[in-house]
């Protein structure tokens, strides 16, 4: 039997209204991203499991080089605009056909603790990444899981089946061995709490002696 995808059958905000709890973690997950990230103009981003309305990866239209959002569904008019390459399906199997050493940006914001495969996720994230290219992951912390169940659950302040389809949550002792798992090196990876403790994010960058396995050729531009 196969190892099983996912349960998801639609993509954050599809259903809904976002709350002013859903904006405000949106928009501190964003600031961070810049923080490391000032700059996208110019480069190949890839968005995973970017939403329905995909809030952040609309700012990067027509700013970066070549903009990727996969999720389980997108939005009619982001599928439509030319600028974007629209990729619909479950994580990770939903980028095993982007190409190898091909981005030099990577997103992966509220994703992992949906996933039943949250290894697999990491090491897709890692190969499409060019040499020097750089990954930005955030999720839940264990402090987290108490406050977002709370919300959800006692305060509906968060959508309740978003919390009832997490998988598992992460401080940084538990994501930063998955990362090294995922081909990243320690001296790469700088994985820390934020938003309070609430949350933990990880910024990991492709090594650039690094070469390519997964299809035999030597590695694209950098960053």
């Amino acid at each position: 039997m196969s190892p099983k995808i996912s349960d998801r059958t639609t993509s954050f905000g599809e259903r809904y209204e976002l709350t002013w709890v859903d904006r405000c973690g949106v928009w501190l997950s964003s600031r961070q991203v810049r923080r490391f990230v000032p700059k996208f103009a110019g480069n190949a981003v890839g968005d995973f499991g970017c939403g329905y309305q995909a809030s952040f990866g609309r700012t990067l239209i027509g700013v970066a080089g070549e903009l990727t959002l996969v999720d389980v569904s997108i939005a009619p008019d982001l599928k439509q605009d030319t600028r974007i390459r629209s990729i619909e399906g479950w994580l990770p199997e939903a980028i095993a056909g982007i190409k190898s050493g091909s981005l030099d940006i990577v997103l992966c914001l509220s994703v992992l603790e949906h996933l039943w495969q949250p290894l697999e996720m990491l090491k897709e994230c890692q190969r499409v990444l060019v040499p020097g290219g750089v990954c930005l992951i955030n999720v839940p912390s264990w402090m987290g899981k108490r406050w977002l169940e709370f919300s959800a659950f006692r305060l509906g302040l968060s959508p309740r089946a978003e919390i009832d389809d997490h998988k598992c949550y992460y401080d940084p002792k538990e994501l930063w061995p998955l990362l090294v798992g995922a081909g990243f090196r320690p001296s790469d990876i700088r994985c820390f709490k934020h938003k309070f403790g609430l949350n933990t994010f990880a910024v990991c960058r492709r090594s650039s002696d690094r070469q390519m396995t997964s299809d035999g050729e030597g590695a694209g531009r950098a960053t």
